[in-house]
């Protein structure tokens, strides 16, 4: 079992701002390692954040009976020279990551067969899987679904073909380009997702010698070949923590620059705090988020990228709680994202939901409170709030925020927040 912890806050500090270090994309690291397993040969990924879902990855794919060695300077090798996988651990391991439905793709491309439990993850909608599986089934492969596990088989191999998503899922687009590098012929991805993410995998499968056009737009081509070797990689920003942490400092007013930062895939926040009032000053790798005061009220609807990112919502909405005047935002990803609301208005925030919609009424000073963490980024939304929050604030179920977030109390200590983590 695992231990249950707590975060303590105290909020309003004093001195907060300086800098901080943007870690190594989660929504990369996730796939990259997967397609890792496409080849024999030792892959070496740099900027792997450290975080439980990557080394629940890690687990997953260790017991495959593929080698992963963590090296000192953070990067991790992983090695697939497997003549066929062993059975991979069991439900316990898979119901922890949503991603690890990721690991069938280069299972039944490479072996011809991938039987998984069905994957878990945070609880924010029902984001089924039925996308990757009907694109393995364009692709010759046959499914089977169980009591709680799903079996792809292709013993002769995959065939490229044109798949139409119905929507432009990332998980989707991701696990299918993965499948067609090691194709028979052509695969084209229409409707597909263009998210940074998606851009990032493509070029680990590129240095991987395969042949993968148009990612980052709604139209991806791979052209499968026979046989994939290792290559070396390093995985972009994590553009979610980037934002997470701007909207940290402007909830407080004060002045933050993130580090290691790619301004280009923030543009929708960027756009947003300056309609709050915020000046941004951006450059090749960094954004310096000037001091400022309460922020302005604005409307927020998530779309899929290049829109407002539905990772970033409940953060914003953290911050539209002090806001001057009323904000609404409204939610077209996922159908169970609002819970962190309950929790934001124990603490004394003014919001009201209709549908998919939340009305936020802007007040003066939130008050610390207990509260528990639901998912991951409504974790964070809670951070948000109890750093602004007069008081102190306990945050029941931190594992979801650890979830995506590296060394996250030692980067807000060296900010100045009054935070602690208590078992």
């Amino acid at each position: 079992m695992i231990p249950m912890a707590n975060y303590i806050i105290s909020g309003s500090p004093k001195n907060f701002g300086g800098s901080v270090n943007i870690s190594g994309s989660k929504n990369s690291a996730l796939p990259i390692m997967t397609a890792a397993l496409l080849s024999a040969d030792c892959s070496r990924i740099h900027n792997l954040p450290r975080l439980s879902d990557t080394m629940v990855m890690c687990d997953i794919i260790s017991s495959l009976g593929c080698a992963v060695q963590r090296e000192p300077d953070g990067s991790v090798v992983i090695s697939a020279d497997i003549s066929r996988p062993k059975r991979s651990c069991g439900y316990e391991m898979f119901s922890k990551l949503r991603a690890s439905v990721l690991i069938m793709a280069p299972l039944l491309a490479r072996f011809g067969k991938a039987k998984i439990p069905l994957p878990g993850g945070c609880k924010i909608g029902a984001r089924p899987i039925d996308l990757h599986l009907k694109g393995f089934t364009a692709m010759g492969a046959k499914i089977r679904q169980g009591h709680g596990f799903i079996e792809a088989s292709a013993p002769s191999g995959l065939t490229g073909c044109r798949i139409y998503l119905d929507f432009p899922s990332v998980g989707a687009t991701e696990n299918l380009m993965t499948a067609a590098c090691l194709a028979d012929g052509a695969t084209t991805i229409l409707n597909a997702a263009n998210e940074p993410e998606i851009c990032d995998l493509a070029d680990f499968l590129n240095g991987m010698g395969a042949k993968v056009s148009g990612a980052g737009t709604d139209t991806v081509t791979i052209t499968g070949t026979p046989r994939l070797h290792g290559c070396e990689h390093t995985i972009i920003p994590d553009r979610i923590e980037a934002g997470t942490f701007l909207v940290f400092a402007a909830g407080l007013g004060t002045e933050l620059i993130v580090r290691n930062a790619e301004p280009k895939h923030l543009k929708p926040l960027l756009a947003k705090l300056g309609e709050m009032g915020f000046d941004c000053e951006a450059g090749s790798d960094f954004i310096d988020l000037h001091p400022s005061g309460r922020p302005k009220a604005v409307d927020i609807k998530t779309m899929p990228y290049p829109g407002f990112p539905t990772d970033l919502q409940a953060q914003a909405m953290a911050l539209l709680t002090t806001g001057d005047g009323s904000g609404m935002v409204v939610e077209t990803i996922f159908e169970n994202r609002f819970t962190h609301i309950p929790e934001l208005c124990r603490m004394g925030a003014q919001i009201k939901t209709e549908g998919n919609a939340a009305f936020i009424k802007g007040v003066r000073h939130l008050s610390g409170a207990e509260v528990r963490a639901t998912d991951l980024r409504a974790g964070a939304a809670l951070v948000a709030a109890a750093l602004k929050a007069g008081g102190k604030s306990v945050i029941h179920n931190i594992e979801h925020i650890e979830r995506g977030y590296e060394s996250f109390t030692d980067k807000l200590r060296n900010l100045g927040a009054d935070i602690r983590r208590e078992d």
